[in-house]
C-alpha cells in the first residue's frame, strides 16, 4: 500500500496493519525503484485521489491497466462527460470555469433552474449543491473556491451542470482486458437538506433480473469503453431520467461502501476479491465471471446515517452502539469518528458519522430496522 503526505488530514488513513508494507508517494521516481524490487502483479486503486497516479505506475511497472491516454478523463467530471459527448453518448450539459458570474450566466442561459453546482474533481456529495436561482449559484460556487476538497486541494474551478431530473444508480463492475463482471446495482435513496444540499441516506441492492438493471448495464459499459477502464474496479453513478441512463459520474475504483464479507452474504461475488482474482489469475477471472451479472442472494441496505448534533466527541454509549448491531438486519456498524473528533450536523457523505450495512431475506424487516435506528443513532455520540 502507498499513501500520500498531502493528503492525510483530509482522510483518515486507513488502517495499514494488514499489508506488507506501506509507501509515499510523494516522490514517485524513489516509489517505481522500490516497488520494483516487488514485483508487484497490479496497481489498485483505493481512493479517487489515486486514479491518475495508478495508471502512470501500472504503466511505469509495465503492468496491465488501464493506462494514462485518458487518466483526465476518468478524473475530471467536467473531462470526463465532454469525453463521452464528443463519442455521441447522453450526458448533462456543462460549464466550467473560475468565476462564478460566468457560472452564474451559464445557468441563467439554461431552460430552467434547478442546477447542480460542484468542484471539478473531488468524491462522494463533497461540495455538490443544488441552486434554484442566481443569487444561489453564486454563492455554492465562491463557497467552493474558499474551500479545499476532500483531498486537501484548492478549489479554483468549479462546475455547474443541468440537474438530470429521474432515479440515480450505482452500477459497480471489474474488468479485465476489456471483459466485464457486473459486480452490483443498487439505488440510491438520498435526502435534501435546507442549504439545498443532497446527501446519501440508503443504497438500495436489486435484483438482477430487474429490467432497467439491463439498460443501466449496458450504458455504463459503453461508458467504460469510452473511458478506457478495462482493468480493475469501476464504480459508476448513473441517472435514469425519461430519456434513458446518463451519467453522473464514474470513478476507476471500487464502491466506496465496499465490504467484502457484506457483499458475500448479499450476493454470490464481491468487487474487491475480483479484482485481486483478475489481476493475479486472469485466465480464471476471464472463464468463470467474464460476460456474467452478480446474483442477490438476500436484500441489502447500506444506510449513512445523519445527525443533527454539534461538539466534541468525549465517548461512545456502549449501549446504544449494541442496541443498533444487534437488530436482525444489521450485519456491520461503523462509527466513524473517534474520541477528540467533533462531530457537525450532516451536510455531506464525509460528515455522515455511522454506516451500517443491513441485509435481511425480508425488505421489511430491513425497514423496520432502519426507522429504529433512527431512534437510536444519536444517543450513541457523548459530547463534552
Amino acid at each position: 500500500m502507498f499513501s500520500n503526505r498531502s493528503v492525510r488530514n483530509a482522510l483518515a488513513v486507513p488502517d495499514i496493519s494488514p499489508y506488507v508494507t506501506s509507501l509515499d508517494a510523494d516522490d514517485e521516481e524513489a516509489l517505481i525503484e522500490e516497488l520494483r524490487r516487488w514485483s508487484p502483479a497490479c496497481v489498485a486503486t483505493g481512493s479517487e485521489m489515486g486514479v491518475e497516479l495508478s495508471d502512470r505506475l501500472s504503466e511505469l511497472l509495465g503492468l496491465e491497466g488501464n493506462g494514462t491516454e485518458h487518466s483526465a478523463a476518468r478524473r475530471d467530471k467536467y473531462e470526463m462527460l465532454e469525453t463521452l459527448r464528443r463519442s455521441g453518448i447522453p450526458c448533462a450539459r456543462q460549464f466550467k470555469s473560475s468565476d462564478p458570474r460566468e457560472l452564474a450566466d451559464w445557468a441563467d442561459g439554461l431552460d430552467s433552474y434547478p442546477v447542480v453546482v460542484k468542484p471539478i474533481s473531488s468524491t462522494g456529495s463533497d461540495g455538490v449543491t443544488f441552486c434554484g436561482d442566481r443569487a444561489a449559484v453564486l454563492s455554492a460556487a465562491q463557497s467552493i473556491q474558499a474551500s479545499a476538497d476532500l483531498f486537501g486541494r484548492h478549489n479554483a474551478e468549479v462546475l455547474v451542470q443541468q440537474r438530470m431530473d429521474g432515479t440515480e444508480y450505482i452500477v459497480d463492475a471489474v474488468s479485465c482486458r476489456g471483459r466485464r463482471f457486473l459486480s452490483g446495482v443498487w439505488r440510491y435513496e438520498k435526502r435534501m437538506l435546507d442549504s439545498g444540499r443532497r446527501i446519501y441516506d440508503k443504497d438500495v441492492l436489486l435484483s438482477p433480473d430487474e429490467p432497467l438493471v439491463e439498460e443501466l448495464k449496458s450504458y455504463v459499459y459503453t461508458v467504460l469503453d469510452t473511458l478506457r477502464i478495462d482493468y480493475g474496479a469501476a464504480h459508476a453513478e448513473v441517472m435514469m431520467t425519461e430519456d434513458g441512463p446518463m451519467l453522473v459520474e464514474v470513478a476507476a475504483r471500487t464502491n466506496g461502501n465496499s465490504h467484502p464479507e457484506f457483499h458475500d452474504a448479499c450476493m454470490d461475488a464481491n468487487q474487491a476479491d475480483l479484482v485481486a482474482l483478475a489481476a493475479v489469475d486472469p485466465e480464471s477471472f476471464l472463464q468463470k465471471y467474464a460476460g456474467r451479472d452478480y446474483r442477490k442472494l438476500a436484500e441489502g441496505v447500506v444506510h449513512n446515517a445523519m445527525t443533527s448534533l454539534d461538539g466534541k466527541i468525549s465517548g461512545f454509549d456502549a449501549d446504544a452502539v449494541a442496541a443498533v448491531s444487534s437488530l436482525d438486519s444489521v450485519f456491520k456498524v461503523i462509527v466513524k469518528p473517534s474520541v477528540g473528533d467533533r462531530i457537525i450536523p450532516t451536510q455531506d457523505l464525509s460528515s455522515s458519522p455511522l454506516r451500517i450495512f443491513m441485509t435481511h431475506q425480508s425488505r421489511d424487516n430491513i425497514l423496520d430496522d432502519y426507522e429504529r435506528i433512527q431512534q437510536i443513532k444519536d444517543r450513541i455520540f457523548l459530547l463534552s
